[in-house]
């Protein structure tokens, strides 16, 4: 009579899968191994009375004969070889299982590394990661996917899709882990031809400026320079937003708006094109960049390589604060 819905499965199969614990999976391998109880014994620091105890029960779980006897001793019946091949499969699963994984060997890892960052760090930092993990890991990849209002990274650090998110936030979520990277001044950038490009911009200035600003990467939250400006009451007169920071510079050039953002990016910039850098009359706090992960890879040896290196390419960055961070965890 089949067990009632929700009921505890009581039936001989369950019951049998209960009783194959580890011992006589590793007593299975080994009598099949050495086809000799005395010798399965033996290896496993048993007695013989208990190891032939163990092939009676195996005998029983399995309905198997397992050992036969034959002129030169015992041989393995037919299900017993096919046995030998299922009990070394499941031992190595356990074992798998119950040790720590050994040290990520860089050189030799063909790991697919997945970073989420907006492309603000496009200019200077994402190429110096990629620099370190093409010389340390050559065989590795890297698939760095853009941050945006549309994207849940959260979800995605949760589910696997990334390892690690990298970006700047007033307050980062509380629920994933963290550290920070570099802090990074605030200042203004304006084409070469703007009217205040040689004299510098006044609070009234700022406030009445036609701003470009980028598009959010975080759905439903201020953006840094906003959310600062907000927590005093003011506001800025953002003319125009653009999803792409690689475009900041070549609007500004054709334009007489004005850009604040992170002065790693702003001289990036102004080394190759018509572009001034400015003191924002604005006393911002730094700009401070993190790295997230979430709890699901907080100790996989891989992930953990990569936060190291990321870490120490932020700690090369001259962002010109010299803002002593912690190592990476």
């Amino acid at each position: 009579m089949d067990n009632a819905p929700g009921a505890p499965d009581n039936s001989p199969m369950q019951r049998y899968r209960e009783q194959l614990e580890t011992h006589l999976l590793r007593v299975l391998q080994a009598l099949l191994t050495e086809q000799s109880v005395s010798r399965a014994a033996l290896k496993l620091g048993l007695s013989q009375p208990a190891t032939s105890n163990a092939l009676r029960r195996l005998r029983e779980i399995t309905g198997d004969a397992i050992l036969v006897r034959s002129k030169s001793g015992m041989v393995a019946t037919e299900r017993g070889r096919e046995l030998l091949a299922f009990a070394t499969d499941a031992l190595t699963a356990m074992d798998r299982i119950v040790h720590r994984p050994g040290e990520f060997s860089a050189q030799t890892s063909t790991r697919v590394f997945r970073l989420g960052a907006p492309d603000y760090l496009d200019a200077v930092f994402l190429p110096n990661i990629a620099e370190v993990l093409c010389r340390c890991a050559p065989q590795a990849k890297m698939i760095v996917h853009p941050i945006n209002a549309d994207f849940d990274y959260e979800h995605a650090l949760e589910g696997g899709a990334l390892d690690v998110v990298i970006g700047n936030w007033l307050e980062p979520p509380p629920q994933l882990h963290m550290s920070r990277l570099f802090d990074d001044e605030v200042v203004c950038m304006l084409g070469i031809k703007h009217p205040l490009a040689g004299k510098g911009i006044s609070m009234k200035h700022y406030l009445e400026l036609r701003h470009l600003a980028p598009t959010p990467y975080v759905s439903e939250r201020a953006s840094f320079i906003d959310g600062c400006l907000a927590e005093q009451g003011l506001q800025r007169n953002i003319q125009m937003t653009i999803p792409y920071f690689g475009l900041v510079p070549y609007i500004l050039m054709s334009t007489d708006l004005v850009f604040t953002t992170g002065r790693q990016l702003a001289e990036h910039y102004a080394r190759y094109l018509p572009i001034k850098v400015v003191p924002s009359p604005f006393k911002f706090p730094p700009m401070r960049f993190y790295q997230l992960w979430h709890s699901r890879s907080h100790e996989a040896p891989e992930v953990t390589w990569l936060r190291r290196r990321i870490a120490e390419v932020a700690a090369g960055l001259d962002t010109g604060l010299r803002t002593p961070l912690p190592p990476a965890p």
